[in-house]
């Protein structure tokens, strides 16, 4: 089981210029005071951007995440949220994302991902 799977997080759409995703909030996101734990938005928004940027890369590459800044604008307690992510900039080894966390028209969280891009290795 990955960490999609484990958190339920759905993937609705990746292309090379665009990813949406959706998540239920249940307790499993949720910190001890009721709310879901800031760390979910961190997660949404590198997941989507991770998606996005690995759409531009050959196949033998793939991007990680090296820089992740998070705003975080209104707490939630239930409800589906929905992430869209775009690129900013595709570069040959950087790239650098941004997605919003929405529930309906609100903002939840807005944040940005810079990704390297990585050969994959090859087994000898």
């Amino acid at each position: 089981m990955n960490l999609l799977e484990h958190l339920d997080i759905q993937i609705k759409q990746t292309s090379p210029e665009q990813v949406e995703l959706s998540l239920i909030v249940r307790e499993i996101h949720k910190q001890p005071f009721g709310i879901m734990h800031g760390g979910m938005n961190g997660v949404l928004i590198e997941t989507a951007c991770s998606l996005g940027a690995n759409q531009n890369v050959a196949q033998n590459e793939y991007c990680v995440g090296v820089d992740l800044q998070v705003n975080h604008l209104q707490a939630v307690s239930t409800g589906e949220l929905n992430i869209i992510a775009t690129p900013d900039k595709i570069g040959r080894t950087l790239q650098v994302w941004q997605a919003t966390v929405y529930q309906k028209n609100k903002k939840i969280a807005v944040g940005r991902c810079t990704l390297m891009t990585q050969k994959a290795q090859t087994k000898d």
